[in-house]
């Protein structure tokens, strides 16, 4: 195949200057939310071995990986996500981490699935995470930080809900139903994906697992779309199922202490479908478009330990960026054009290069902390403009104007069109 017909890898996006803008814009509003609530940022490797993802997920996550064998003949991954590298991670210092943690990250993740609008096979997701705090002061600190963001965005209640729900309140409903503890993780991986497979389906998987009898109690339980519905629900809770409520109760009430409660809904629905999460969930859905979750995450107590470290409470989320800027992009909430330069200088000498004295005050510019362009090729007047014009010059500093005295110069604002003369220590 000819190389100009070489396509990007199905599933993948290239990234011109435009897109990058577009990028950059989600970024920035991520890192400045995270470090305004006090996260601090980490990275790791963008491949680990295969046995990490085996260990916290089981065998059947190999098919969803891009796995491979080095030249040492290890099997390694490319990571579909951050949590395990960040379990590994706090496994390995332990004690020596003084908790607890806020960490942020902003990885480049890879999942070998089918790609469709909102799920691409390589993305960038936003990992907040809380390592060393077993209250539920943890979820309601992500929660409020979520909110934050999207509102930062451009986006209100009126566009989004966080969808609250308790995966330990779960268990312990499918105690009291009989379900066996072997048959959990297959139940919550069933209703993960009840919507998508579709009533029949999704009956047919709890026949298998032995948990066919129960679908009536839990249509009852996933009706719950209050604290009160659930107190009808658990009218004389067993000390796990009240530890649950009492979670639930009290995350609502340092939310509504926030002023966040306009944007939560109990959703009983909301199960998630990894094994690892043991209390409080949720889920970031828009209003009416329909797309894919834009967050989701909760506490996973136990998955430090289940890697071989010690037991650490934990509570994290991840937000997608393929997601977010489907609903930005319906919204109008994309920024347009560039954020330009502040100054592009015109030679009004319009030679074939650009003179030294200008170059020499382009770099005094920037020492001065502006940023500055200018034409590598020189050229008319009216081309320097229209470059001006593509360079989204916020000003431009005509070079070798006679109508500006030594030590000064001729600027327009491109904005206002108001043209003066500054000099230089005003530039």
């Amino acid at each position: 195949m000819a190389a100009e017909h070489i396509q990007t890898p199905k599933g993948t996006r290239d990234f011109f200057p435009a897109d990058m803008r577009l990028q950059n814009h989600v970024f920035d509003g991520w890192r400045s939310v995270c470090r305004s609530f006090g996260y601090e940022e980490y990275e790791g490797p963008t491949f680990e071995h295969l046995e990490l993802y085996v260990g916290k997920s089981g065998p059947e996550i190999v098919e969803q990986l891009y796995h491979f064998k080095d030249k040492g003949d290890r099997d390694l991954a490319l990571r579909p996500e951050l949590t395990p590298t960040l379990a590994r991670m706090v496994n390995a210092k332990g004690p020596a981490l003084r908790k607890p943690l806020k960490w942020f990250s902003i990885p480049r993740l890879y999942r070998y699935e089918r790609a469709q609008r909102g799920r691409l096979r390589e993305f960038f997701q936003l990992n907040m995470d809380i390592v060393g705090c077993d209250t539920v002061a943890a979820e309601a600190d992500l929660i409020a930080a979520v909110i934050e963001m999207l509102r930062g965005f451009g986006l209100g209640s009126s566009d989004f809900a966080v969808r609250i729900a308790s995966r330990a309140l779960l268990s312990e409903f499918l105690d009291r139903l009989g379900v066996a503890a072997d048959c959990k993780a297959g139940v919550y991986a069933a209703l993960d994906k009840r919507a998508k497979i579709g009533e029949a389906e999704f009956r047919r998987l709890l026949d298998e697992l032995g948990a066919g009898n129960v679908t009536p109690d839990l249509e009852r339980f996933f009706q719950c779309r209050s604290l009160q519905d659930l107190t009808q629900v658990f009218p004389d809770p067993s000390a796990g199922e009240h530890a649950a409520l009492q979670d639930l109760q009290n995350l609502f009430t340092l939310l509504a202490g926030l002023g966040l409660e306009d944007s939560l809904t109990i959703d009983t629905s909301v199960v998630r479908g990894l094994a690892y999460y043991t209390g409080i969930v949720f889920e970031v859905f828009d209003k009416g478009i329909g797309l894919r979750a834009l967050a989701g995450g909760g506490r996973y107590d136990s998955l430090m330990a289940s890697l071989g470290g010690a037991p650490v409470s934990a509570v994290g989320f991840g937000m997608g960026d393929v997601v977010l800027a489907e609903l930005l992009k319906e919204k109008d909430l994309l920024p347009q054009g560039r954020s330009g330069v502040d100054y592009y200088l015109a030679d009004l000498a319009s030679g074939e290069l650009p003179r030294a004295e200008m170059l020499a005050l382009a770099q005094r510019l920037r020492g001065a902390g502006r940023s500055v362009a200018y034409s590598l090729k020189g050229g008319k007047f009216k081309k320097q403009m229209e470059e001006a014009n593509d360079a989204g010059a916020k000003r431009v500093l005509f070079f070798g104007s006679d109508r500006a005295p030594a030590g000064s110069f001729e600027v327009k604002d491109l904005a206002s069109g108001e043209q003066q003369v500054l000099e230089e220590a005003l530039l």
